[in-house]
């Protein structure tokens, strides 16, 4: 039963390959799929642990857009007798969100993932930094926070510096990263201070850090201090953490948020964020567009404070946001409504 379980396995793996590389160059899927069809019966003639196809089975009807009935085109087309032993055993491994529909498909009714692998990340979900900044967070709460990315494969989750050890212990190896700010949330710390606090972040695990600029500089337009600010952090991290600056975007004019997104790219940060949620405000449509259209493709913009629903989410990102801070993360992915609530 061992080697036919494993067979099998090896048989669905070779055919969720082959659907995926069928998407990237286009192939026409009818004909594919055929093919497909064809390999594992051949497979299963010769591999370990054959079977004789089920009496009776035929091959699904094909859409009239090529692809399977009810499937989307390109999907992987198993014959009956693979679906069977697929309903029979009701388990297999799986690797990514795309195996795992397309083996649902076939009859699997549980996945087994290697751990690193999220097999429900899609969508949103890749996206958030799930997050809890509040000052009385409870031990409890934080290892809430970490199961609950776990389970739904957020980017991140956003923890005070306190708390970073902790779920570095308890993320490892789930995919997860571990997230932490610095110069929190006032940004007025002095230039050396936020170096440090960046170095011995990453120390305890942080593998990204959302440093606040100094805020009082920018507005006072002393800019080579606010680069010697955002310099010293990315020179900390050394490529050893991804920098985010936020701008708290709520206190600036347009003006200010352009020179502070031009300002953090010159520094060589990595991402641009919008607000720390402590401040008022939070983020908008129309700062995520000026934000992306001020650093360009090269960097990645996150949008922060007030996120809370499924549509703020989608908003957010068809603005230009590739990265998502938000204490309501599972909602988000749910598409339930948020009550309003600080980090």
């Amino acid at each position: 039963m061992s080697a036919d379980r494993d067979h099998l396995v090896e048989l669905i793996t070779k055919q969720v390959l082959a659907a995926l590389e069928r998407r990237a160059s286009g192939a026409d899927a009818a004909r594919v799929g055929r093919r497909s069809i064809a390999e594992t019966r051949e497979s299963e003639a010769t591999g370990p642990g054959s079977r004789a196809p089920a009496e009776g089975g035929s091959e699904p009807a094909q859409s009239p857009r090529g692809g399977p009935a009810g499937l989307p085109p390109g999907a992987v087309v198993h014959d009956p007798a693979t679906c069977e032993r697929c309903r029979n055993w009701g388990v297999t491994g799986v690797r990514g969100p795309d195996e795992t529909r397309l083996l649902a498909a076939a009859g699997a009714s549980r996945v087994v993932a290697t751990m690193g692998y999220c097999p429900a990340s899609d969508g949103l979900a890749s996206l958030i930094d799930h997050t809890l900044l509040k000052p009385d967070a409870t031990r409890e709460e934080v290892e809430q926070l970490c199961r609950e990315a776990a389970q739904f494969c957020f980017a991140s989750v956003c923890v005070n510096p306190n708390w970073v050890a902790l779920c570095r212990e308890l993320l490892r190896g789930s995919g997860v990263k571990v997230c932490t700010v610095i110069g929190f949330p006032l940004g007025a710390h002095l230039p050396d201070i936020k170096a440090y606090e960046t170095r011995r972040a990453i120390e305890q695990g942080a593998e990204e850090v959302d440093m606040v600029i100094n805020i009082g500089a920018l507005k006072s337009r002393d800019y080579a201090l606010v680069e010697q600010d955002i310099h010293g952090v990315v020179n900390a991290a050394a490529g050893r953490a991804l920098v985010k600056v936020i701008l708290e975007t709520s206190l600036l004019t347009r003006d200010e948020k352009v020179m502070g997104s031009t300002l953090a790219k010159a520094a060589g940060a990595d991402f641009v964020k919008t607000s720390t949620g402590f401040a008022g405000g939070g983020a908008t449509v129309e700062d995520v567009q000026l934000m992306r259209e001020t650093v360009g493709p090269e960097m990645g913009v996150k949008a922060s404070g007030g996120v809370r629903t499924k549509e703020d989410a989608e908003k957010m990102v068809a603005a230009g946001a590739t990265r998502l801070g938000a204490s309501a993360g599972v909602k988000i992915v749910r598409g339930e409504a948020a009550a309003e609530a600080k980090y």
